[in-house]
C-alpha cells in the first residue's frame, strides 16, 4: 500500500477512493472472467432489485447519456443486463438484470464485505464506525 501523499481532504478522499476502487475490482477480477468496470458495477447497482428504463438509469446516474447507452450495452453484450421495448412508450427502452447479472452482483457484494472487515482490522472497530457516521453526515455543502 502506498502512502497518501497529500494533507488536502478533497484529495486524501480522492486517493482512498481510488485505491479502494482498485481493490475492489482487483479482487473481482481475480474471481471471475467476466471484467466489469466500475462504471458498469454503478448501473448494476441501480438496477439490483429493480428493473427501470434507460431512461431513469440516465437521470439517476451521474455519467452522460451517451456513456450510459455505452455501458448498457457492454453489460448487454456481458448478458448481465436484458434491454427490452417498453410496454407504453415506443421511445424508451426497460433494463433489468439477469439472472447472471444478480449472481454477480451479489458475488461482489459478498468480495467488497471482505474488503471492508479488511479495512475495518486496520483502522480498529472504533475509527471504522466513526467513519461510517463521519460519512453519512451532513456536510452542508
Amino acid at each position: 500500500m502506498t502512502p497518501l501523499t497529500s494533507t488536502r481532504l478533497l484529495d486524501l478522499l480522492t486517493e482512498r477512493n481510488n485505491q479502494v476502487r482498485r481493490m475492489s475490482e482487483q479482487s473481482w477480477n481475480e474471481q471471475s472472467d467476466i471484467l466489469i468496470s466500475n462504471s458498469e458495477w454503478y448501473i448494476l447497482a441501480t438496477l439490483y432489485q429493480s428493473n427501470t428504463t434507460i431512461a431513469e438509469v440516465t437521470r439517476n446516474v451521474h455519467i452522460s447519456r451517451q456513456a450510459i447507452h455505452k455501458l448498457i450495452k457492454n453489460l448487454e453484450g456481458k448478458a448481465l443486463v436484458l434491454v427490452t421495448d417498453h410496454p407504453q412508450s415506443r421511445k424508451d427502452k426497460c433494463i433489468e438484470l439477469t439472472a447472471l447479472g444478480h449472481t454477480c452482483y451479489e458475488q461482489n457484494e459478498a468480495l467488497k464485505a471482505q474488503l471492508e472487515q479488511r479495512i475495518r482490522e486496520g483502522i480498529g472497530q472504533d475509527a471504522f464506525e466513526q467513519l461510517k457516521i463521519i460519512l453519512r453526515m451532513d456536510w452542508k455543502l
